[in-house]
């Protein structure tokens, strides 16, 4: 009988073979784990290379096979450790041997990154906490693959009242309506704001759009006591400020 997708990664095949099409002698992957895993407690994770460190996850997942090469298929398929973790689960699936209990191993690292990151942001002031600001905002949005807008809404001591992804969109647009904005800032009692969203793209460079959208927020805010902090555009490969680059 023909195994279903989804039970690839979860049920064992014969001795010493793995389901997936992963195989290999029981006691060479058992001795690799170990060693892994050693390495691991000893040098922690910078001692690790993406793979292995993916490797580690897959673990769990996979109780009986060797995982390095699903673990090196899936960084060259999405490129780093970050980016598998935060692949939608329909495209994980697309790589051989993926099935439910590896993508729900891989989205429980994503939540819990940013449920750790989202804390930290939220113990502090967040313009005196702006480094963790940034790391909750990339852990979040850098590798989806639509655009989110989201803001963060702050009292008048700068804390986090909440985080809101208020739209989503295509790969290149996102629709916002400031006056939407600013009225749910008013509806939380919010004294201030930080926009942000992603570039599906990588690239976090602003366009002449974002920035007149940026503009039109804060002549609405204005007026209302509410004031715009910053506009983020995290990517792959960074972030932008918009106050940074002196564009507002």
């Amino acid at each position: 009988m023909a195994r279903r997708r989804g039970q690839d990664e979860g049920a064992a095949g014969p001795a010493g073979a793995a389901p997936g099409g992963l195989s290999e002698p029981a006691a060479h992957f058992i001795g690799h784990r170990e060693r892994l895993r050693e390495r691991f407690r000893k040098a922690g994770a910078d001692a690790l290379p993406d793979y292995e460190l993916l490797e580690l996850v897959l673990f769990r997942a996979v109780p009986r096979a060797d995982v390095k090469p699903l673990a090196k298929a899936l960084i060259d398929r999405f490129g780093s450790f970050a980016e598998v973790v935060a692949a939608p689960p329909g495209r994980l699936r697309e790589v051989k041997g993926v099935g439910d209990a590896i993508t729900t191993e891989l989205k429980l690292i994503g939540a819990a990154v940013e449920r750790v990151t989202g804390g930290e942001v939220r113990a502090r002031p967040v313009l005196s906490s702006w480094s963790a600001v940034l790391a909750h905002c990339r852990a979040a949005m850098a590798f989806a693959e639509q655009e989110q807008f989201r803001i963060l809404f702050l009292d008048k001591r700068n804390q986090l009242i909440l985080d809101e992804v208020q739209q989503r969109g295509t790969v290149d647009h996102t629709p916002v309506y400031p006056r939407e904005v600013v009225k749910r800032a008013l509806e939380l009692s919010a004294s201030a704001i930080v926009l942000v969203h992603n570039h599906p793209s990588g690239d976090p460079t602003p366009s002449h759009a974002d920035i007149q959208m940026t503009k039109t927020i804060i002549d609405v805010a204005k007026p209302l006591g509410i004031e715009v902090h910053d506009h983020i555009i995290v990517g792959k490969s960074g972030h932008a400020s918009l106050k940074g680059l002196r564009l507002i």
